[in-house]
């Protein structure tokens, strides 16, 4: 069966879009719609973590706390994350591992370059970058929804580098 090239990019299409589609639910990476009606946020305090560590100073609501350092930010198509970001995730495990009844959105962002189904599927690899993290240090699965607004939540407008720069991040929603 000969193919043109025109129906392969058709069905290329049709594969990253079925590939991206929402179920939902986060289970294997699949993309949620979030339920922005109720806020988890009431600012509890960690009261020790099972590593040994101290979060009884740590709150959500405190800004001299590092939780509430709560973007991560990413280079231009990329889903890797830095080393200083790691240990601020790393801090953020250990708050939800000492608080179980405490949920996490991690909501992955992308700047406006690149087609709509490519940024959210780079949004979702963003946010599965950040999960991975979390549950390496004891977070969870049950714990962390994933969201991929690609392009859609601008931080920043406009077309330049310093805009965009600030587009490509996952938020930490409690």
């Amino acid at each position: 069966m000969k193919m043109t090239l025109g129906g392969f990019i058709v069905l290329v299409m049709v594969a990253i879009t079925a590939g991206c589609s929402s179920k939902g639910d986060t289970k294997d990476g699949d993309v949620a719609i979030e339920d922005r009606g109720a806020e988890g946020a009431d600012g509890a305090v960690a009261s020790g973590a099972a590593d040994g560590s101290d979060f009884s100073s740590y709150s959500l609501n405190d800004p001299n706390s590092p939780l509430s350092r709560r973007v991560i930010y990413f280079e231009y198509d990329s889903a890797e994350i830095t080393d200083a970001d790691q240990e601020l995730l790393t801090q953020h495990a250990g708050f939800l591992v000492a608080n179980p009844g405490q949920h996490i959105t991690l909501e992955g962002n992308t700047d406006e370059r690149g087609s709509r189904e490519y940024n959210i599927a780079l949004g979702d690899r963003r946010a599965l970058s950040v999960q991975r993290i979390l549950e390496l240090n004891g977070v969870a699965p049950d714990q962390i929804t994933i969201v991929s607004y690609g392009e859609e939540k601008p931080a920043a407008e406009g077309g330049s580098e310093a805009a965009w720069r600030l587009n490509r991040r996952v938020e930490l929603v409690y």
